[in-house]
């Protein structure tokens, strides 16, 4: 069944209506017909069998036939992600999407990209959630990651007091394996983390300063003795984490 997206604030309505980006897909590429049974993500945890009852170009009207609700994960998992060149970052935001993000938050690091101004950022981030929106349609989540403007890594810093546990992927030598920090949390705490941010550097990795000052707050793991890129660091910790913390929830 193809999946469409419609924000919960135009969910409340029956019949729905796509808007017209979607609509134009549904019937000229997806040859959308009257009578197809569709689904519908709202992002907000609501999924939304429905059946077409009108199809054009301009205006695709849905009848809703069934509503589920559908639990988010037990666990949040926020990446701190500075900004990679060309369209690395549009691949990381797109995998981090598919693979359950709670929240993205785009970090400036020095290595990455130092002078977006607000006009630039703003229409970088609205790239990005249409990228997100595409990512939960191809994999069927009804949850919408939260994604932030991009921040400074002071800013970032002070976001990330929010998690239960923060980690940062590098390739200093005290690094441990993510495992032995969550463990060393449950432990403590008599349970598994429920909020946790990693951090993934740039192309170059952050600077020592930025790592020293992000280390005031996160504790460093290892990916491993080879060199990763950016793009698949974010996806390795990101398999990793959900794993990790699947098996505690």
């Amino acid at each position: 069944m193809h999946r469409f997206f419609i924000p919960p604030e135009a969910c409340h309505n029956n019949p729905l209506c796509l808007s017209p980006e979607e609509s134009k897909h549904a019937r000229s590429v997806l040859r959308l017909r009257i009578g197809d049974r569709v689904v519908v993500l709202n992002g907000a945890g609501k999924e939304l069998l429905c059946q077409a009852e009108e199809v054009r170009s301009d205006s695709t009207t849905l009848s809703i036939i069934q509503e589920n609700s559908v639990r988010p994960l037990p666990f949040e998992i926020t990446l701190y992600q500075a900004v990679a060149k060309g369209k690395a970052m549009d691949f990381i935001i797109q995998k981090a999407a598919e693979l359950g993000a709670h929240r993205i938050v785009p970090v400036l690091s020095e290595r990455s990209v130092p002078d977006w101004d607000e006009t630039k950022a703003a229409a970088k981030v609205e790239k990005w959630r249409s990228i997100c929106v595409e990512s939960i349609k191809q994999c069927g989540s009804a949850w919408l990651p939260g994604l932030e403007l991009p921040m400074k890594p002071d800013d970032a810093l002070t976001d990330a007091r929010q998690a239960d546990l923060s980690l940062i992927a590098t390739l200093q030598p005290d690094a441990k394996h993510p495992r032995e920090h969550i463990d060393a949390y449950s432990t403590e705490h008599a349970q598994a983390p429920g909020k946790l941010a990693i951090w993934i550097g740039p192309e170059g990795d952050y600077t020592p300063a930025e790592i020293n000052t992000i280390r005031t707050a996160a504790l460093p793991i290892t990916l491993g003795p080879l060199v990763l890129r950016s793009e698949t660091a974010a996806i390795y910790c990101l398999a990793v984490l959900n794993y990790e913390l699947q098996a505690r929830h």
